[in-house]
């Protein structure tokens, strides 16, 4: 019930704008409308019911064991990683507060106003990314992960089945200069190693969310959101921040972690791939 709220009043909301004869209810990406972006996203989403299917069908195992090893999402530890998300972004902020301006990290400008156009926005970013998010997880760090772990055993297999998808994943954007490559390959790395870490998507999830938010809320409220999909420029000084914010994000994820004992591997018989606890961890 929840996931069909979340997918049916942004569907109406930009409806309704679309049956106005509002010209941002045009199913559009370049520019971006509001029915364009809750079509993106949507569309991402899917590969949540795909994967879980094709790991049904194609495998013949229960879906949740592509979500951790306890066979489901774990909720509670899917919060603690959205705090822990966010002082990692605290951190990168303070960082970009240091840098020269040419950075690229400042905001600059003015508000802009609020629309019935910046309100649809809104409630699409806010409702619709965390299915977005989670699409894209369960697809690379979920599906493609446990695959490749699955192909080539030992370490080898470990490190081979977070740098794959994290290289699938970066090349998934498209063309893009090649700070904004790297970027989003180590954010790759990160999501796939907190998986063999974590022993689950929730990590992944929590970190690809928050930073979707943010950018999306940066552009609707200092920016023009219609440019803001797929951004493929960027400069050098990106990668200082995303390092400040991976690897303390990283750092902070595997101490918790450890604090609560979270289970990271299983002995199921059903279970395959790199979360095995035959297998050795990273």
């Amino acid at each position: 019930m929840v996931v069909a709220l979340l997918v049916v009043v942004p569907l109406l909301l930009t409806g309704g704008y679309n049956s106005a004869g509002e010209p941002y209810g045009e199913l559009s990406i370049d520019p971006l409308t509001p029915v364009g972006l809750v079509m993106v996203c949507l569309s991402l989403a899917a590969a949540v019911p795909i994967v879980i299917a094709t790991t049904r069908l194609a495998h013949d195992l229960p879906g949740g064991w592509i979500m951790s090893v306890v066979g489901r999402l774990r909720w509670r530890w899917l919060v603690t990683c959205l705090g822990l998300a966010t002082l990692a972004l605290l951190g990168s902020v303070l960082l970009a507060l240091v840098l020269p301006e040419h950075g690229g990290a400042s905001v600059e400008g003015s508000v802009n106003e609020v629309t019935d156009r910046t309100i649809a926005f809104a409630l699409i970013v806010l409702l619709l990314i965390p299915l977005q998010a989670a699409g894209e997880e369960y697809a690379f760090r979920g599906y493609l992960t446990q695959a490749v772990g699955g192909v080539v055993s030992g370490r080898v297999g470990t490190a081979v089945a977070v740098v794959v998808p994290a290289l699938l994943f970066a090349l998934a954007h498209g063309v893009q200069d090649p700070p904004v490559f790297i970027d989003r390959f180590l954010f790759g790395l990160v999501a796939g190693t907190l998986v063999i870490l974590t022993g689950g998507l929730e990590a992944g999830i929590a970190m690809h969310l928050l930073n979707n938010w943010v950018f999306f809320g940066l552009a609707l409220a200092f920016g023009d959101i219609s440019e803001a999909l797929a951004p493929v420029a960027g400069t050098w000084w990106l990668l200082p921040g995303t390092l400040v914010q991976s690897l303390g994000y990283l750092a902070l994820v595997a101490w918790v972690a450890r604090r609560r004992s979270l289970e990271t591997t299983t002995d199921s018989v059903v279970a395959v791939g790199v979360l095995e606890g035959k297998r050795p961890r990273v």
